[in-house]
């Protein structure tokens, strides 16, 4: 005989623990994150918000179990009271470009660069206004498990009840806030790796949502939309998913080469040689044209611009050449929105390769930063590559990422050897400071992974031999603590 804890309602329960994180949900949709655990994720999510009798939107991506979690969460959000506006297939800024339009909260259903087993769901409040563990995502998860426990049963539709059409206004919403139609002609190759940007870049930088074209010929890498993701994962932080993009911008000559991830949130970027161009390198360029733009349009002298800890130290600099106020934040997309809304910053960069902006109701798009970089490369005579070049002239590990037992104790090893030839920082873990100018800079950052007993290392140096030295350092401390 089976015990309560052993019913599937219990299960469920049980299973929101595991898959509700610090800035969204992610499960595997077999046994985690079911149709039923969306249900009550569509209930939680509008009593924990208020938003009975309010407009919800529910966008979703290509995986294979998105449109029925999609109707799932809808479902729930629509019997507990709100009024859901589906807006069909999405990338994640397509639903916050929703959320901010019609000021009404929102929910995107993906996992994002995850493997096809795995789906998720990113919330946002009103305005495309941010929802994180602390700020409450982990008050929707218990609602959602004293919906469980009455033991009900969902009615979830097979069909969507209707759908909002949103892609030709988000098109035309991020044409208005860069304008690349004077540029030189450029060729552009996109891996979209069969995620939502093979449905967002035509109609954004090309002329699929009826839009003039630009100066730009796009040649298509794995536009099919296939959430099995049969030719690379959705991921452009791992350098071995941007192999095919960087050999089709040497074969076809190329200006420029953009990867997007599965949700289109996140846009990586490569030169004309096919090397990768720096999150932060792009974080630069962008951080100058949006000062500049709003110190002529606006009149905003020290505009605010935010930066991750784990940007280069160029990005601080080019904002402080700039003449605006950059300020350094924690790593987490929920931290950095609340900072853009709070400061009323303009732009904000994450190494991660996640670009906020003021105009875009404090949210990220990827495909925004994308026109900021072709806008750049097509007003210069110079190559993408000297482009970048002069925003880098530090060199960086990348992120290196160690099992560990006992983060604390690693972690307190490392300060205990740095604390006296260098300057400590707690903002996000652990940052070392070391020396500030020429060769002998460098920097580096310790932080727990949010999901993972994963130790996250990034250093910064600038001359070689510093950046293999301090590296070497602080990772022979890691795996002897």
């Amino acid at each position: 005989m089976s015990s309560p804890d052993d019913s599937p309602d219990s299960v469920a329960a049980a299973a929101l623990d595991d898959i509700v994180k610090s800035y969204d949900i992610r499960g595997l949709v077999e046994n985690q994150l079911t149709p039923r655990v969306a249900y009550a994720l569509g209930v939680g999510v509008v009593e924990e918000l208020g938003l009975l009798d309010a407009g919800f939107i529910v966008g979703h991506d290509m995986r294979p179990s998105s449109p029925e979690l999609a109707r799932a969460l809808e479902a729930g959000a629509r019997d507990a009271g709100a009024r859901v506006r589906s807006i069909g297939l999405a990338s994640t800024d397509m639903v916050y470009f929703a959320s901010g339009r019609f000021d009404e909260a929102a929910a995107m259903i993906t996992a994002s660069h995850n493997p096809a087993e795995y789906n998720g769901i990113k919330f946002a409040k009103a305005g495309a206004k941010g929802v994180s563990f602390d700020h409450g995502l982990s008050a929707i998860r218990d609602r959602a498990k004293e919906w469980l426990a009455k033991g009900l049963d969902p009615v979830i539709p097979a069909e969507p009840s209707g759908v909002s059409d949103v892609l030709a206004d988000y098109a035309q919403f991020l044409r208005s806030l860069v304008d690349i139609s004077a540029g030189r002609e450029l060729k552009v190759v996109v891996d979209a790796a069969n995620g939502m940007a093979g449905y967002t870049v035509p109609a954004v930088l090309e002329a699929g949502a009826g839009l003039e074209r630009l100066p730009l010929e796009i040649i298509p890498l794995y536009f099919e939309l296939d959430g099995t993701f049969p030719n690379h994962e959705a991921n452009p932080l791992e350098p071995k998913n941007l192999v095919d993009l960087q050999a089709a911008v040497v074969a076809h000559g190329a200006d420029v080469g953009l990867a997007f991830d599965g949700d289109a949130d996140r846009c990586f970027v490569v030169d004309e040689h096919g090397d990768p161009v720096s999150p932060s390198v792009v974080g630069s360029i962008v951080a100058k044209r949006e000062i500049r733009r709003v110190r002529a349009d606006l009149g905003e002298d020290h505009p605010t611009v935010l930066h991750n800890l784990i940007c280069s130290r160029v990005v601080a600099e080019t904002i402080d050449a700039e003449g605006a106020q950059a300020m350094r934040t924690a790593v987490g997309h929920s931290l950095i929105k609340d900072d853009m809304a709070r400061t009323g910053a303009v732009f904000g960069a994450e190494h991660s390769a996640h670009y906020y902006f003021r105009d875009f109701f404090g949210a990220d798009s990827g495909m925004l930063a994308a026109l900021h970089v072709l806008a750049e490369r097509g007003a210069s005579d110079a190559p993408l590559s000297a482009l970048a070049r002069d925003y880098m002239p530090y060199l960086q590990s990348g992120e290196i990422n160690t099992r560990v037992g006992d983060v604390s104790a690693v972690v307190a090893r490392i300060e205990q050897v740095f604390s006296e030839r260098a300057r400590i920082d707690r903002l996000d873990g652990l940052s070392v400071i070391g020396p500030a100018e020429g060769e002998a800079m460098w920097w580096f950052n310790v932080r727990a992974s949010n999901t993972e007993p994963l130790l996250r290392l990034n250093v910064e140096a600038g001359s070689p031999e510093t950046l293999q030295a301090i590296t070497d350092e602080v990772q022979a401390l890691i795996a002897g603590a």
